[in-house]
């Protein structure tokens, strides 16, 4: 498949992804010490959900349109607020034009100490990537391959940090170089918060990846799921997940509350169903 950002801005799999992106940062941010964001696959940054490339299978009105217009119950209207507040930002009330990519929710929550680095490879997306994040000392811009930047900038300075890996899976190698990528970021720095996203068209790819992973010996792995539709066709995207490596302490219990939502709210059909569980739980040093 073809997970080019820019043709997918505001779909389901992206609320899955920035909702959790975003309870991520929060968590990072409540302690006063540096923090980094390394975003290997960065997109533009910014998208036009009236442009061509969102407009062509406008999958965000049954993402983040949906979402939006949806009354949530107050537990989980609380954990999506760091996500909505920077949509809304970028909205007129009650408009939804234009959706903010992962970088930038990232930016979004930086304070004057903590840095982003963010890498796109394709140049029509990194000159966009570049002239939506211009100007912000905090922030470099590389137009570099993401799974060099994945070796190449970890450890960083900062003892703290994510790093998020969201490749477009233009090649059928791309599940195998989240493992292999993974071992070699882990290797270089193990303390760090690593979040792995992947399609589900079904249940092969996926599978095969989380059989990998846990012969890995990486400690303290989390796996998050979200299916939008039952696999009776396996050439569209059903559903996508996230492997998440040394998540905050404060994550599982907040996808337990979100996931279900979201399942609910973002299901095609009634189809909706979500997964939450762990491929390893050891604990890995912790950052001071």
């Amino acid at each position: 498949m073809n997970y080019r950002h820019a043709f997918h801005a505001g779909s389901f799999a992206d609320v899955f992804k920035h909702a959790v992106l975003c309870r991520i940062l929060h968590y990072l941010r409540a302690k006063p010490a540096a923090f980094r964001v390394i975003d290997s696959h960065a997109g533009a940054g910014l998208y036009d959900l009236a442009g061509p490339e969102a407009s062509r299978g406008a999958e965000w009105h049954d993402g983040i349109e949906r979402l939006t217009a949806a009354p949530l119950a107050a537990p989980v209207a609380a954990l999506l607020s760091p996500f909505l507040e920077v949509v809304g930002a970028l909205n007129e009330r009650g408009q939804l034009k234009t959706y903010p990519g992962s970088p930038a929710l990232a930016r979004a929550w930086l304070r004057p100490q903590d840095r982003l680095i963010a890498c796109e490879i394709e140049p029509q997306a990194f000159a966009a990537l570049r002239q939506n994040l211009r100007g912000d000392v905090r922030i470099k811009t590389l137009e570099i391959d993401g799974w060099t930047a994945l070796s190449a900038y970890v450890p960083p300075p900062e003892r703290r940090g994510l790093v998020l890996v969201d490749p477009p899976f233009e090649q059928a190698a791309d599940f195998h170089r989240l493992s292999h990528g993974l071992v070699e970021a882990h290797r270089k720095w193990a303390t760090g918060i690593y979040a792995l996203w992947y399609p589900i068209k079904d249940r092969g790819e996926p599978d095969a990846l989380v059989k990998r992973l846990r012969r890995l010996g990486i400690g303290k792995m989390l796996r998050a799921e979200l299916t939008v539709a039952a696999f009776s066709d396996p050439g569209s995207l059903n559903g996508c997940g996230l492997i998440l490596v040394n998540p905050p302490w404060t994550l599982e219990n907040e996808l337990a509350i979100l996931l279900p939502a979201l399942a609910g709210l973002l299901g095609r059909a009634g189809k909706g169903a979500f997964r939450l569980d762990w491929l390893t739980r050891e604990r890995a040093p912790a950052a001071r």
